[in-house]
């Protein structure tokens, strides 16, 4: 990058100036990741400190069965396949109160856009798991979702959003964005819910008092102009509704021959290769700076690893999202060694670990507990400490 433009870059972000398309454009072309990094985490500490917000959540995906085959998805299924499976309502409650003890606060779930399952079974599942479980928050359902309910039900998404909040709904899911940009986006993409739509059904929820998350899924087929239009375009939504709590860049994963069909669903994988830590750490740090008006940035450890989710936490992540326990739309797709569930001692002993101070939170962003910081290194150095891979 030429010095100028770079002093020039410095200058507005501690400034506090608004960066343009073309800043995004010339921050991604940098290869100064420390940086980059410099930058992104003063606009993170300026935020929200030292702090690292997490939460206790459990991952439920009701069916993989679904009329879509987008073509980096690794998890879908159609009707009749060997390992397509759709829950019973009795079958997620139980799933749902496996974490009881370990004081749950958010059921997060998006499934397949299943072709026969009924618009009823939606609002069904909600209220019997917040009978179940009264004091968890239900994060369920993309917009793709709830624009294929409308399909399926002939409803509204404004009257279907009032029935699922009704039911006990929080909040949406931040699903179904994948990149914007028609360019990319009809590569591959199967399903109907494209920006329109998607923004449409996000601006409702946001009416209508819920904060949702928003998401990118970055590091296949897109360019890094692609990922600067997608962030601006939510970010100018947000200076519209001010709904968006979370960003979170998702990273794209190859696909390998799953076990049980010996089949690789991932279409576009021949072409692509997966992003690099660089490359995401320094998508962490530009969607930090460009995106200023959201609260946080998170990033989803299940889809990085637990080192880069450590080092993001410098490149302007604040948010590590929560338990987990199982996410089978990421581990039907990769193989390279993240868990299946992290425990509250886990998460905290994660962002200790990396010199910050861990935050519960609820799926509002609202403060469930503050942990004390983080020990010094001289106490860390002192007895043995586990090691991340």
């Amino acid at each position: 990058m030429d010095a100028g433009l770079k002093r020039e870059l410095e200058a507005k972000v501690y400034a506090g100036e608004r960066l343009t398309r073309e800043d995004g454009i010339a921050l991604y072309d940098s290869d100064d990741l420390a940086w980059l990094g410099r930058l992104a985490h003063h606009r993170r500490t300026e935020l929200n400190g030292d702090g690292v917000m997490f939460n206790v959540n459990r991952h439920l995906n009701l069916t993989n069965v679904c009329s879509a085959s987008c073509a980096y998805c690794s998890f879908q299924r159609k009707p009749g396949e060997k390992d397509a499976y759709t829950m019973r309502i009795d079958e997620a409650v139980r799933k749902a109160k496996e974490m009881e003890d370990e004081q749950l606060t958010e059921l997060h779930i998006v499934n397949g856009l299943h072709p026969t399952l009924p618009w009823r079974y939606y609002p069904k599942v909600l209220r019997e798991l917040k009978a179940a479980l009264p004091n968890v928050k239900l994060k369920c359902f993309t917009a793709t979702e709830v624009q294929w309910f409308e399909k399926i039900s002939g409803l509204s998404a404004d009257e279907i959003l009032d029935e699922l909040m009704d039911a006990g709904l929080e909040s949406l899911t931040g699903g179904g964005a994948e990149i914007f940009d028609w360019e990319v986006r009809q590569h591959i993409v199967d399903h109907a819910c494209h920006w329109e739509d998607w923004s449409r059904i996000h601006r409702l929820a946001h009416s209508k008092g819920m904060k949702t998350p928003s998401t990118m899924l970055y590091g296949h087929i897109e360019e890094p102009r692609h990922r600067v239009d997608h962030v601006l375009r939510l970010r100018e939504l947000q200076d519209e509704t001010g709904g968006f709590a979370v960003f979170i860049p998702l990273r794209y994963q190859h696909d390998f021959v799953d076990s049980a069909d010996g089949k690789i669903r991932n279409r576009i994988q021949a072409r692509t290769t997966m992003a690099s830590p660089a490359e995401s750490l320094k998508t962490f740090a530009v969607s930090r700076l460009l995106f200023d008006n959201v609260p946080h940035v998170k990033c989803f450890w299940v889809m990085h690893g637990l080192s880069v989710a450590q080092l993001s936490l410098n490149f302007g992540v604040d948010d590590l999202d929560g338990s987990v326990v199982e996410y089978k739309i990421t581990h039907d797709a990769d193989a390279y060694g993240t868990p299946n569930t992290m425990h509250r001692e886990d998460l905290l002993h994660l962002i200790w670990d990396a010199g910050f101070r861990p935050v519960e939170r609820d799926t509002r962003y609202n403060v469930v507990r503050e942990y004390d910081a983080a020990p010094s290194l001289v106490e860390r150095r002192s007895e043995p400490q586990q090691v991340w891979a």
